[in-house]
């Protein structure tokens, strides 16, 4: 799939939490096609500690308006430089990159599992998934119901299960502890999060036998398999997780 440079403009700059915003981009023109799970290297100016760019999940897409969303949550300098764009400055992206989610057979149902940040990918998927007729619900964790976000973008596509680690909201715990795990039948999985968490995941899904793909959340410094940063150890050898991934069948995956 043809890569493009493109400039976009601010459209829109929504803080969530302390943490976490929402960056809404305008291309100007007609976008390329983007499938879910695929990421764009964004270029951060203005920064001078952020010398590479920065891989970040497309959260959604408005083909009609030629825009896209990216959410982010402020872990660095480079993040913190994003976090203060304000609506009409610009942002230089490279996308579509990365190998995507793969498509679920017609009678199967997916669960879509996210953790904190890691649920990025996981609403355009879920986008995609309704515009199928595919069967699938949400399942996602967070610290505390503070640290909630997005809860009604996804329920308005899905039915969405949560976790907090206090019990604050939904059930007490990790992902991996709820019971929707024990009780609902499942033939897929989609998972992206912390390594952790998505190692739990996919031990789970091997036990039981069910499809599992899971979104690597690697640095990435250039996007095309050039520097190396991203490898990955899998069954085929070290792969770069910016062209042979971000998106991994567990079973391919040395963990």
């Amino acid at each position: 799939m043809p890569k493009t440079v493109l400039d976009f403009q601010i459209i829109d700059n929504k803080q969530l939490t302390r943490d976490f915003f929402i960056l809404e981009l305008s291309a100007g023109i007609a976008l390329p096609e983007i499938l879910p799970g695929q990421f764009a290297q964004v270029r951060v100016d203005g920064s001078a500690d952020t010398f590479l760019r920065r891989p970040f999940s497309v959260y959604d897409v408005n083909y009609e308006a030629g825009s896209i969303r990216l959410l982010l949550q402020v872990v660095g300098n480079g993040t913190k430089a994003l976090s203060l764009l304000r609506k009409g400055e610009s942002l230089n992206l490279i996308l579509p990159l990365g190998k995507p989610f793969s498509k679920p057979g017609e009678e199967e149902r997916s669960l879509l599992i996210g953790g904190g940040v890691g649920i990025a990918p996981l609403l355009y998927l879920g986008k995609y998934l309704r515009s199928i007729d595919s069967d699938f619900e949400y399942l996602l964790g967070f610290r505390s119901r503070d640290r909630i976000i997005e809860y009604q973008e996804f329920s308005q596509i899905a039915k969405v299960h949560i976790t907090t680690e206090d019990g604050s909201e939904g059930e007490k715990g990790f992902v991996t502890q709820h019971s929707v795990l024990s009780g609902t039948n499942y033939s897929r999985i989609y998972c992206c999060g912390p390594d952790e968490m998505m190692k739990a995941i996919g031990e789970f899904a091997k036990k039981k036998k069910i499809h599992c793909e899971v979104s690597l959340e690697n640095l990435m410094g250039c996007g095309f398999g050039v520097c190396l940063c991203c490898v990955v150890k899998t069954t085929s050898g070290n792969l770069c997780s910016c062209i042979d991934g971000p998106v991994f069948n567990i079973n391919d995956l040395k963990w």
